[in-house]
């Protein structure tokens, strides 16, 4: 893939990410984690809160004071499955934390980190060659800092692909706002013909 198109899909990619949210993906790919790798802890987790649910259940239903052994005994039962549950939730923390910080940083390291080190080993290639004469004086800071005089250096193409990424983001936002706010107006019309006929 030509250098062009590579920057393009790296600064597209990060912008994705960015309309997502690095917060969805985390939890989306946390779930998928947890499925794949430690099922049988997901399994028992959600086990034990539907078997306090419904011991709780059952010693909400029943009398303290006309059957205070059994009463007594679901308390007990309440609490250890509250001191198991919570102990496994400490675990899936910790195991979701340490989850957290890898994803962060492989995230990092796929978008920015790349975006860095293109940057940095292109730094003296030029993306493309602009004709002769087009931008004037202007045309060295095209170049900045270190690709060849006439050309268009990586860190300012990908200032480019960026900026027009979130022009585009913008104009699709604008577009969906005002064909949903013309569709309600046609609804609003619709219900206003309704009434007077």
């Amino acid at each position: 893939m030509s250098l062009i198109l590579t920057i393009f899909a790296l600064v597209f990619v990060t912008q994705l990410i960015s309309w997502i949210g690095q917060s969805v993906l985390l939890e989306l790919a946390y779930a998928l984690y947890l499925r794949l790798f430690h099922s049988s802890t997901d399994a028992q987790l959600r086990k034990l809160k539907i078997e306090l649910l419904n011991t709780k259940s059952e010693m909400l239903q029943t009398s303290a004071q006309d059957h205070f052994a059994k009463w007594a005994k679901l308390r007990r039962s309440v609490d250890k499955g509250l001191a198991d549950l919570e102990k496994l939730n400490s675990e899936v923390a910790a195991k979701k934390s340490a989850f957290s910080f890898k994803f962060n940083t492989a995230i990092w390291i796929l978008t920015t980190g790349v975006q860095f080190f293109v940057g940095w080993w292109y730094r003296r290639s030029a993306v493309f060659y602009l004709p002769p004469g087009w931008f004037g004086p202007l045309g060295w800071w095209l170049s900045f800092p270190f690709a060849p005089a006439g050309s268009v250096s990586v860190g300012v193409w990908q200032m480019a692909c960026k900026r027009v990424i979130k022009i585009g983001e913008r104009v699709v936002k604008d577009l969906a706002a005002s064909s949903h706010s013309m569709t309600e107006v046609q609804v609003e019309g619709q219900e206003d013909s309704k009434k007077d006929s």
